[in-house]
């Protein structure tokens, strides 16, 4: 089958086409034929290793595993001899956490792992777009209890996990507030914010507002500078926080007086959390942003443009 292996970190240029043994299912496993996957921020840091703590958990030399890619959209080709859940034929899509491996033709899964019928409202690229940002934005928002009527900011509204965490915010009733450079007003709009803030115009942590939860989804906001936005007992979320961040929320939850909650680090998801994806996609309440497609042979093109980091919402790949 065709991938797109890596074999030592680096630029884009490390990613190459390669003919590598289809997988066999286990007992458990099905075996999709991938027809789309994505490109994320998370891909990026992996193939450059970069925080270099990426390299204690994926190789400290060379990456431990060859190919990339976390989410998926295709059909299930074969089922092992004891999966009762799915058949040959299904139309799924998923989340693989970190067995990665979807830069590929073909992938083995388990059967109990992040996975639900795909809806038939949308396309394999648009459903496989879906759940990096979706169980990113799913999980904090969960995590952080929000309700209805709360005040929701969100930094980064137009990219993979800022374009999920607007439209699940709304859906779980807040009044949501996006930031987004000006080129994305209009998107970010698009997806239910009740307010916009073009960050190139205006400081949202100088304009008085005070807000229930907070929530960077780039990592490219000042932490102290946005502590005097959060009400008393307010939240703040940093999903894509690196070590520094991390060490610095867990400072902040410890010792700030007006008993603000930092949240960071590793989401986990299940199958429920895409089967809820699912049911929302169907209720055309959580939309796919799709900035553009490119082809598997296109993989170092589609990282070059991805570490830009100027994307609108995700990068799909498609996998004839």
């Amino acid at each position: 089958m065709k991938a797109i292996v890596y074999t030592q970190y680096g630029s884009p240029e490390v990613l190459e086409l390669k003919d590598v043994e289809k997988p066999i299912p286990k007992d458990n496993e099905i075996l999709i034929r991938i027809r789309a996957t994505a490109v994320n921020s998370g891909d990026v840091r992996l193939r450059k290793a970069d925080p270099f703590a990426v390299r204690l958990f994926f190789g400290l030399f060379k990456p431990k595993t060859s190919i990339l890619g976390s989410v998926f959209s295709g059909e299930i080709e074969s089922i092992g001899s004891s999966v009762q859940h799915f058949k040959v034929g299904d139309e799924v899509f998923g989340h693989t956490d970190m067995s990665f491996g979807t830069y590929a033709s073909y992938k083995c899964f388990p059967e109990d792992g992040s996975i639900a019928l795909k809806p038939n409202t949308i396309t394999h690229q648009e459903v496989a777009v879906i759940p990096f940002g979706g169980t990113t934005a799913l999980h904090f928002l969960k995590k952080a209890s929000v309700q209805k009527d709360q005040k929701v900011l969100v930094f980064g509204a137009s990219g993979a996990v800022g374009t999920a965490a607007v439209q699940l915010a709304k859906y779980f009733g807040a009044n949501v507030t996006g930031v987004c450079s000006t080129a994305n007003i209009d998107l970010v709009k698009s997806l239910g914010a009740d307010k916009v803030i073009d960050y190139s115009k205006e400081d949202f942590t100088k304009n008085g507002e005070t807000y229930d939860l907070i929530f960077d989804s780039v990592n490219k906001m000042s932490i102290s500078d946005s502590l005097d936005s959060l009400k008393i007992y307010g939240t703040l979320i940093l999903s894509a926080a690196g070590l520094s961040e991390t060490l610095q929320g867990s400072w902040i939850s410890m010792t700030n007086s007006r008993k603000i909650k930092v949240m960071t680090g590793i989401i986990s998801h299940k199958a429920e959390d895409i089967n809820f994806l699912k049911t929302l996609i169907e209720a055309g309440q959580l939309k796919p942003v799709i900035d553009r497609t490119y082809s598997l042979e296109q993989m170092a093109e589609a990282h070059t443009y991805v570490e830009k980091g100027h994307k609108k919402g995700n990068i799909a790949i498609e996998i004839h």
